[in-house]
C-alpha cells in the first residue's frame, strides 16, 4: 500500500505546483510533461517488470523499482531547469512503473478471486488518496516550503517501504529458460513514445501537416505493425498476444485507457482552474480538491466490499463510468462565479464514479486471465493506464494551450493576482476557458468507456483461488 501510495501521488503532486514551478521555469506551454514524461516511461517500463516477474520472480524486481523511483525523486529535488525536471521524471517514472504493478500482481498472487475485490478496492481507494493528496500535499509544500520539497518527501516514506519490503516480503522463486523480448519491448516503447510527442505537438508546436507530425504518425503505424509481427514470433512476448482473444482483457484495457485519462486530466487541470482563474493558493486548491478524495476513498472502498460478497462487477463499473461522465459535463459548466459547494459537489461525484471502475476492471482482468500470464495481463492494464496518462494528458494538454494562446508562458498565480483589476479578470475568464475546454472533452471519453464496458462479460467470482 505505501509502494502504491508513492508511485499513485507522484502523477498528481506536481498539480498544484505546476503554475509556480512553469512560471519559474518559463514553460507553460510544456506544463503537460511534467505529468507526461512520468506517465510515459512508466508505462514503457510496465510490459517489462510484468513479464520479467511472470519469469524470475516478483521480489527482486519490486525492490529494484523502490530504489529507482527513490534516484529519480531525489534528482526531480534538484532540477534547475525546465528540460531538467522533464528529464528526471521521466527517470523516476521507470521506477513507478514497477511499483504500481508489482504491487497489484503481488496482491493478485496471495489472494482468492472473490477476496481480490477486497483487495483491490482497498488498493483503489489507496490509489484515490494518493492520485488526490498529490495535489494538497504539493500544493502545501509549494507554498509553505518549496516545489522541490514535492519531491524530496518520497525519500523518507520510500526508504520505510524499502526497509519493510526487504525484511518482510517472502514470495516464491521461479525462474525460465526463456530469454526477455527485447525487441518486443522497444518497439511498444517506441509506439508508445511516437503517440505521445504526436498528441503533445500536433495542432500546437507543429502543424497538422508538418514533415514531422506525419512522420511521427506513420512511425507509430509502422512501429506498431513490426510489434504485432515480433510478438506472434516470440517465445517469451512481452505482450502475450494471445491475451487480446479474451474480450474481458481486450474491452478493459481500452477502457482503462480512456478513464486514466479522465482522471488525470481532472487532476491535472482542477488545480490549474482554481489556482489561474479563482485565485485560490497552492494550499487551498490542494484542500478544494478533498471531495473529489473523498468520494473516491469512499465508493473504491465500499464498492469492494459489495462486490466480495456479491461476487458480481460489471454493473458497478458501468455506473460509475456514466456518474464520471455527468460529472465532466458539469466540470465543464463551471466559470468564474461557481460556487465553492457546487464545484466541491461535482468533485464528489466524480470521484465516487471512478472509485466505482478502475480497480474493479483490474480485477476483471485478473480473474479471467491464466495464472501464468497475470503478471503480464495485469501490467497490460496498467500499461493501458499509462497510455490515459502520457498519451491522453498530453492530448488534453494540447486542447488546453491551443485554447489559451501565445503569450501565458510565464504567468504565475501571484502575478495574475498582482495585475490591475480589468486585466487581471480578463486572464482569469482566458484560464477559465481553456481549462473548462478540456472538462468538455472528458465527457464523450468516458461515454465510450462506458459503452466499452457494457460490453464486458458478466463473469461471476469464486470464493477459491484459480490455477487455470
Amino acid at each position: 500500500m505505501l509502494t502504491m501510495f508513492l508511485a499513485a501521488i507522484d502523477q498528481t503532486v506536481v498539480a498544484t505546483a505546476m503554475p509556480t514551478i512553469v512560471g519559474e521555469l518559463h514553460g507553460l506551454a510544456n506544463l503537460s510533461w511534467l505529468v507526461t514524461a512520468f506517465a510515459l516511461t512508466a508505462g514503457i517500463a510496465t510490459p517489462l517488470y510484468g513479464k520479467l516477474s511472470d519469469m524470475y520472480g516478483r521480489r527482486r524486481l519490486y525492490l529494484s523499482a523502490i530504489v529507482l523511483f527513490l534516484i529519480g525523486s531525489a534528482l526531480c529535488g534538484v532540477a534547475q531547469s525546465m528540460t531538467q525536471l522533464i528529464l528526471f521524471r521521466a527517470f523516476q517514472g521507470i521506477g513507478a512503473g514497477g511499483l504500481m504493478v508489482l504491487t497489484m500482481t503481488i496482491s493478485a498472487d496471495i489472494a482468492t478471486p472473490r477476496e481480490r475485490a477486497k483487495f483491490q478496492g482497498i488498493f483503489g481507494a489507496v490509489f484515490g488518496v494518493a492520485s488526490i493528496a498529490g495535489p494538497i500535499i504539493g500544493g502545501y509544500l509549494t507554498e509553505h516550503v518549496s516545489w522541490r520539497w514535492i519531491f524530496y518527501i518520497n525519500l523518507p516514506l520510500g526508504a520505510i517501504a524499502l526497509a519493510v519490503a526487504f525484511a518482510v516480503l517472502r514470495l516464491p522463486r521461479r525462474t525460465s529458460p526463456h530469454r526477455v523480448d527485447w525487441l518486443g519491448a522497444a518497439l511498444i516503447s517506441g509506439v508508445l513514445t511516437c503517440l505521445t510527442l504526436l498528441a503533445s505537438w500536433a495542432g500546437t508546436s507543429y502543424a497538422w501537416s508538418s514533415p514531422l507530425i506525419i512522420g511521427l504518425g506513420a512511425g507509430a503505424v509502422l512501429l506498431t505493425v513490426l510489434f504485432v509481427l515480433v510478438e506472434r514470433a516470440a517465445a517469451e512476448p512481452v505482450l502475450p498476444l494471445r491475451l487480446f482473444r479474451d474480450r474481458t482483457f481486450t474491452l478493459g484495457a481500452a477502457a482503462v485507457t480512456l478513464l486514466a485519462t479522465a482522471m488525470l486530466g481532472a487532476a491535472t487541470f482542477l488545480p490549474l482552474f482554481l489556482q489561474l482563474a479563482t485565485g485560490a493558493t497552492a494550499s487551498n486548491s490542494g484542500l478544494l480538491l478533498l471531495p473529489l478524495m473523498i468520494g473516491m476513498i469512499v465508493s473504491s472502498t465500499f464498492v469492494g466490499q459489495f462486490v466480495t460478497r456479491l461476487g458480481t462487477y460489471k454493473w458497478f463499473i458501468v455506473t460509475g463510468t456514466l456518474l464520471a461522465a455527468v460529472a465532466a459535463a458539469l466540470f465543464s459548466t463551471m466559470d468564474l462565479s461557481t460556487s465553492t459547494f457546487a464545484s466541491s459537489a461535482y468533485m464528489v461525484l466524480f470521484g465516487a464514479g471512478l472509485g466505482m471502475v478502475l480497480q474493479n476492471l483490474l480485477l476483471a482482468v485478473q480473474t479471467t486471465t491464466p495464472a501464468a500470464d497475470r503478471g503480464a495481463a495485469t501490467s497490460a492494464v496498467t500499461f493501458a493506464r499509462s497510455i490515459g496518462g502520457a498519451v491522453g494528458v498530453s492530448v488534453l494538454g494540447a486542447v488546453f494551450s491551443g485554447r489559451l494562446g501565445a503569450g501565458q508562458a510565464s504567468v504565475t498565480p501571484e502575478a495574475i493576482q498582482a495585475l490591475p483589476e480589468a486585466a487581471r479578470h480578463a486572464t482569469q475568464v482566458a484560464f477559465s476557458g481553456a481549462v473548462t475546454g478540456v472538462f468538455a472533452w472528458l465527457v464523450p471519453i468516458l461515454l465510450l468507456g462506458a459503452g466499452l464496458l457494457v460490453a464486458l462479460k458478466n463473469v461471476r467470482l469464486i470464493q477459491h483461488a484459480s490455477q487455470s
